[in-house]
Parts: structure tokens; sequence; C-alpha cells
């Protein structure tokens, strides 16, 4: 039997793929090799035909994986039948990656819920992501990424500040990017995701981006088995899943590839796209968040909730949200609580860009989170 690396060559070469589609990892293969070994030649004067591509190596697992057939399973073979029916591959193109996929079972245990009665801890959990550690690492990729991260901000209306916070709470700006292969945990969470009340709706979604890695695969010419990510498939410096990457991905250093794990400047503009479509207001370059108390009558209450901005000033001031400064006018917003456990609760008021953010990853904590690293880091830089 061909290899499955073969099988996508002649396939994407049938199919006319195009050289500027997107990639997903800095585990290059011969078309990215190729790429950066001519800039390579380029700048020392060398005649960039005569650059050579190092060979895709595939990564060590270095991660428990139980071999099991998942071809046995009736709900894989339906994906397979799909695989074939509506996206064109070969049969044994796809029983090829059936056969060697793993099942991990940390990946069914990392995505259960946590023990229901734990308080949350806005500060415990911000204590976490604004510290040292991230906050000088977040002060040198700025200032190595400086002209990028302004171009970004020119191009998108994202300021620098909130690409750098969100590139530091995912993965120290590519320090820790994951080590579990895509393939396996997508495989694994698409067919055995553990018992919950949304398990119909999550396995759908690891299944599309199954569908999404192989299809990734097989229009830049990689090795599905290449990509490494996170225990729930995200991949490179702005932990991504397949689907985003083919949606919003950006080649923001042009050398005809998106690559998110070893290209700094793609994982910025990349995020800096993604935020625009969803949501990111340009024209609004204030303040994302604004502190606020909230009175005794309660009547704010019903404004808690949501991912979106929906409330008018004068609604929120209506119903006994105050505000320490002034909103800006012909605007809509938002109220966040961010609980600390016995502690008092912290009351923000959001703008459509802090709600942009939460699109990202749907969780105050984390769009608060990457608000503050921003502005930690941008201090540190004494600007």
């Amino acid at each position: 039997m061909k290899s499955f690396v073969s099988l996508l060559l002649a396939l994407a070469v049938g199919a006319g793929a195009t050289a500027d589609a997107v990639a997903a990892s800095s585990l290059h293969h011969s078309h990215a090799a190729k790429a950066k070994s001519a800039k390579v030649a380029k700048k020392s004067g060398k005649n960039a035909k005569t650059a050579k591509a190092a060979a895709p190596v595939r990564p060590t697992i270095d991660y428990d994986g139980e071999p099991v057939n998942f071809g046995e399973w009736q709900a894989v073979r339906d994906f397979e039948d799909d695989m074939v029916a509506r996206n064109g591959f070969e049969r044994a193109q796809i029983d090829d990656v059936v056969k060697q996929a793993r099942f991990i079972d940390s990946a069914v245990q990392l995505v259960k819920p946590a023990p229901p009665g734990k308080p949350k801890n806005w500060r415990a959990y911000s204590d976490r992501f604004i510290e040292p550690i991230r906050i000088n690492a977040g002060v040198r990729f700025w200032n190595e990424n400086a002209d990028t991260l302004a171009r970004a901000q020119a191009t998108y209306g994202v300021p620098a500040e909130i690409l750098v916070g969100i590139l530091g709470v995912e993965t120290i700006y590519g320090r820790d990017t994951g080590r579990f292969r895509v393939v396996d945990v997508l495989a694994t969470l698409a067919f055995a995701y553990p018992e919950s009340p949304n398990r119909l709706d999550r396995m759908a979604f690891f299944r599309s981006e199954l569908e999404k890695t192989l299809l990734l695969a097989r229009k830049e010419n990689i090795d599905p088995f290449s990509l490494l990510g996170s225990f729930a498939g995200a991949v490179g410096m702005p932990q991504f899943m397949p689907g985003n990457i083919l949606k919003y991905g950006v080649d923001f250093d042009g050398d005809g590839i998106v690559d998110l794990r070893g290209s700094a400047a793609d994982a910025i503009g990349s995020v800096a796209n993604f935020l625009v479509h969803h949501g990111w207001d340009r024209d609004n370059t204030g303040p994302a968040v604004f502190p606020a108390d909230v009175a005794p009558s309660l009547a704010w209450q019903p404004l808690l909730g949501g991912l979106d901005a929906r409330y008018q000033p004068t609604e929120l001031d209506g119903a006994g949200v105050a505000t320490h400064t002034a909103l800006p006018d012909g605007r809509l917003y938002g109220l966040v609580d961010l609980q600390n456990g016995a502690d008092p609760t912290e009351y923000w008021v959001a703008n459509a860009n802090f709600f942009a953010i939460t699109k990202y990853n749907r969780s105050y904590f984390y769009a608060m989170s990457v608000v503050e690293l921003g502005r930690a880091v941008r201090l540190a830089r004494g600007i």
C-alpha cells in the first residue's frame, strides 16, 4: 500500500492544489522547507534554485496512546464513507489514517468538565497568566516583532497589546504549543467523547475538525500525523483548530504558506484576522472594559451573561450599573462578572471588542486575562 504522504501528493497534484494554501505547523513539508530555504539562499546571495529542502520528519510520540482498531467502529466507517463521497479521498488513504490513529485516554479525561461545587476565582485564575515569566517573555516577543505588530495593528485595527496578550496566554509565545498528535486526539474525541449533556454536539465538532485536518493535510501535502497540538487538537503559537486555520490563517510574512508554529508574523496576522471576523471594531480605540459598581437593588442581574454587547449606557445606568468613567456614547456594552471565590465579585462593563476576544475562548476570565497581560507587557516596555 502506498504511504499516506505519497497518496496525498498524487491527489493534491491531480486536484490542482495551489501554492498559497494554508498550513498548520512549523514541521514543514517539502513546499514549506523549499520556501524557507530559498529565502535564506536569496539573502546570502546564492541561487535560490540550489537551496535544498529538508525531508519532513514525523515527530516521535511522547505520550501514552492505545492502538485500537477504529475501523471496526460503525461511526468511523460512516466518517470514512463521507470523506470518500464528499471530499474525494481514496478509501486507501482514509483506511491508512484510521489504522495508524491511537486512542488517547488523557484527552478524554482532560475534556471532562470540572467537578461541581468548586467556586470560580478570578484572581487565582489570572495569577497563572499575569506573572513575571509571561510578562518578560511578552516584552521580548514585542521587541522582536515590533514592526510586525505595528503592521498588524494598522492592517486590522487590533492593538498590539491584545495580540501579545492572546499569544502569551495561549502558549507563552510559542513555548508550549502541545505535544499530542492532532489526528490522535481528534479521532479519540470525535468517536469516544465522554458522557456529558452536550456529548453529541462535541463529537460532531471534533469529527468536523478531523475532517478539516485531513483536508488541510491534502491541500498542503503534509503528513497529517506530523501535526502536533493540544489535547483538543489546537495547533501552533495561537492554538488554532484546523478549521480555523483554513478560515482565518494569514500568510503575514509573505513566504507563500501559513505557518502558525514557526512564523511569529503569521501567528500575529492570523489572530488579528480572527478577531476582526468575530466582531472587533477598529474604530473603537478606547479601553475594552471599564470597572463598575452595581446597586444593592439587584436590578442589574438580568443583564449578566452572554457573549455580546447588547445594552445602551442608559440601560446600564437605569439598572444600577455605574462605571468609574463615562462610557462613550453610540456603542453597546455588556455587564461582566468576575467571581472571586469567597471574596467580593468584580464587575466590569465591556464593549464589543472584549466580546470579540471571548469568541477565541468563551470565557470572561480568559478575555480579561488577555487584556491584563497585554497591558502588563505594554507597561513593562515603558509604553
